[in-house]
């Protein structure tokens, strides 16, 4: 392609100024630089613009089909260099984020419009998956930054603790281990209850497991579901147990469509984190939004060891 922005910003100078003498100071060239690169810009759409009138050059309708189009090419061009000015606000335009299910549901909207939405900027392409999803889609450069909930083990990524997130478990009002309320379960009783639980590969699956398995030795399953807002719901029915971060139960307890068990259970809590590839060079956009993250806190969660 040989028609350049430089042309197109001294057609629009000599359109605005009406000659290529006075065209010449705003575009920082000599009179004849000025008049030679017009020239050549006319020579290579082979039509005329201006109309020559003694010294004056008025535009005539090439010229003026042109106009509008040099502007907008320009406007796009600025707005470009805008976006990449060191200092400028950050927009989430052209990021890819993935989060993993419990992140992406019940954080990342928050997070997004602390972010962006009270500004009106772009926010960035989400993409939600379970951990191990969103970790393969870092590796292979199909997303920038995952926020996920599991334990990542892939050496080619950068992984850094983010926040805390405090997993209680719950049942229906009705079921057997609510109903033995002012008194903590054993942990016997929760050896033989069912479980409700995510799919492998999910950072909840894994994140539970490492919570009760050192104590309870075995999960007897309940139920398989492929997100944490299908157990809460199948808790609720009376379908099992679950073991699930509390801001995803947090308004069916709120509700009384769950209660908190009480266990001998020591805390449980797990890390959240963010990950990016190695090889990735962080533009000043994307690391704008991992810094908005590191700093974000939300109301409720496990406090800090």
């Amino acid at each position: 392609m040989r028609l350049s922005l430089r042309q197109l910003q001294i057609f629009l100078a000599v359109a605005d100024a009406g000659s290529t003498t006075a065209a010449a100071d705003r575009v920082a060239l000599s009179q004849s630089a000025t008049s030679a690169a017009l020239n050549e810009l006319e020579s290579l759409l082979g039509a005329r613009l201006f109309d020559r009138v003694g010294k004056r050059l008025l535009m005539n309708d090439n010229g003026r089909v042109l106009l509008p189009q040099a502007r907008q090419m320009l406007d796009a061009a600025s707005m470009i260099e805008q976006q990449f000015v060191p200092g400028m606000p950050a927009s989430g335009a052209g990021l890819h984020i993935g989060a993993s299910t419990t992140i992406g549901i019940y954080l990342l909207p928050d997070i997004l419009a602390a972010a962006y939405g009270r500004t009106g900027q772009t926010n960035p392409e989400v993409m939600i998956a379970n951990t191990a999803d969103i970790i393969a889609a870092v590796a292979n450069f199909e997303i920038d930054l995952g926020l996920i909930e599991g334990p990542c083990h892939n050496v080619d990524l950068h992984v850094e603790p983010w926040i805390l997130d405090e997993l209680i478990v719950v049942a229906a009002p009705a079921h057997p281990l609510a109903v033995e309320s002012g008194r903590k379960v054993p942990l016997k009783a929760l050896r033989e209850v069912a479980w409700l639980l995510r799919e492998p590969g999910s950072g909840t699956r894994e994140a539970v497991e490492h919570a009760l398995v050192p104590h309870l030795h075995v999960l007897r399953p309940g139920g398989q579901f492929s997100n944490s807002e299908a157990i809460k719901h199948a808790a609720a029915a009376g379908l099992g147990v679950a073991c699930l971060s509390r801001s995803v139960v947090a308004d069916f307890i709120t509700s009384g469509r769950l209660v908190e068990v009480p266990t001998t259970l020591p805390a449980l809590c797990r890390n959240f984190f963010l990950i990016h590839s190695r090889r990735k060079i962080l533009s000043q956009r994307l690391d704008a939004f991992r810094a908005f993250c590191l700093r974000w806190e939300r109301s409720a969660g496990c406090a800090p060891p």
